[in-house]
């Protein structure tokens, strides 16, 4: 179920309960948590409804400017039923706090047999260490990029870097990725400890950006959130590729820390 970045902050901040969409069948089901750019969304209800029955209430808690403009939003594929679903905001993605927890060695064990068993059962043979090592050495370089150097398909690389992120030991940025804190704990004790470049303190850019305002912030050394913080809306719009959706997602992004331009 798709939804867009502001729709998603609104569910955040409990502005938006509801969601209306033409589906040929239901595409949720009720108790199903989805994962979002800005935690777990809940699916708390899902029932078949009707233009007609929509009222203006449900186009405020669905985040409509109007009843009208919500109806014209379904207007679309209107020999498809249309699905009522109520959503709440249910939390932090718990693989954020797996991925900053540090394993003991028991439990690193663990881990790695995990890991031995994805190698086991892959088309290709073993490829969880490989992935890990070269995401470890070459943080926030691009999928492809990754993948070419491994001679892997992009969307087959995803899909296995995807099993590792559930396992909490990589993390993705706005472009690439980087070793989690508990996956270099887990490839140290394979490989013995690296050298590595110090961590950049605060939170990461947010992937909904694009790539274009992340490299653009990039280039002029802004990292983080709290490196967005200390410059102003205008300058930031100055800087090619960062464009008024990218900022308005930095803006939000920025208020659930309690944070603004400056």
């Amino acid at each position: 179920m798709l939804m867009r970045p502001a729709e998603l902050e609104a569910i955040r901040k409990g502005e938006v309960d509801l969601a209306f969409r033409r589906w040929d069948r239901p595409r949720v089901k009720v108790g199903t948590r989805l994962r979002t750019a800005v935690g777990l969304v809940e699916v708390v209800s899902v029932e078949q409804t009707s233009l007609s029955a929509l009222r203006a209430e449900d186009a405020r808690r669905a985040g409509a400017a109007s009843l009208g403009a919500l109806k014209d939003a379904l207007a679309q594929r209107a020999e498809r039923p249309v699905f009522r679903v109520g959503l709440r905001y249910a939390g932090t993605d718990p693989r954020e706090t797996l991925r900053d927890a540090l394993p003991d060695a028991d439990e690193v064990r663990t881990i790695l047999a995990g890991l031995d068993r994805l190698d086991a059962a892959s088309p290709i043979g073993p490829w969880t260490r490989t992935t890990l090592r070269i995401i470890d050495r070459n943080p926030e370089v691009r999928a492809p990029e990754l993948a070419a150097e491994l001679d892997r398909p992009t969307a087959e690389f995803k899909r296995d870097v995807r099993k590792l992120k559930e396992r909490g030991l990589t993390e993705s940025l706005a472009i690439g990725y980087r070793l989690s804190p508990r996956g270099e704990v887990v490839l140290d004790h394979e490989d013995g400890p690296r050298e590595r470049a110090p961590r950049r303190e605060g939170h990461p850019l947010p992937r909904t950006i694009g790539a274009p305002a992340t490299r653009a912030l990039r280039a002029v050394d802004v990292h983080t959130l709290e490196a967005v913080s200390g410059w102003t809306r205008r300058d930031l719009a100055a800087l090619h590729g960062v464009g008024p959706i990218a900022l308005d997602r930095l803006e939000a992004a920025l208020a659930q820390l309690g944070l603004s331009f400056a």
